[in-house]
């Protein structure tokens, strides 16, 4: 089977809707309203839909990987958006190094984990 897929974008849950929508604002993500309970975030090609739909477990082990071309300077941009002081479940993880590259580390107001990382060349 031959993928010519455009785009792929996964569904996340949020505890709180409107804080997460705010977030994700804040986080610099464009958002189109689709429906009241249901937005499209994205940047340039890619996005996600954050949905007015919570369930623990679901959230709980929802993780979202998202390739940067500098996590140097993304991570230097993340503090500076003080997520962690206007949001109070929002965690910052700063860079950690592996053998397939590098990645940082964010949990938005609902918990979902988000990882942010470049691969090495």
């Amino acid at each position: 089977m031959e993928h010519r897929a455009k785009s792929i974008r996964p569904f996340i849950g949020a505890k709180h809707f409107n804080v997460s929508r705010k977030f994700y604002h804040d986080l610099g993500f464009e958002e189109v309203v689709l429906f009241h309970n249901m937005s499209l975030f994205k940047t340039d090609s890619i996005g996600f839909y954050l949905q007015d739909a919570y369930v623990k477990d679901w959230v709980d082990n929802s993780m979202i990987f998202m390739e940067v071309d500098d996590l140097d300077r993304y991570w230097k941009e993340l503090v500076g958006l003080n997520l962690t002081d206007k949001y109070e479940q929002v965690r910052l993880v700063p860079i950690r190094d592996y053998d397939w590259g590098r990645e940082c580390f964010l949990h938005d107001p609902s918990s979902i984990l988000w990882h942010f990382g470049e691969f090495r060349k």
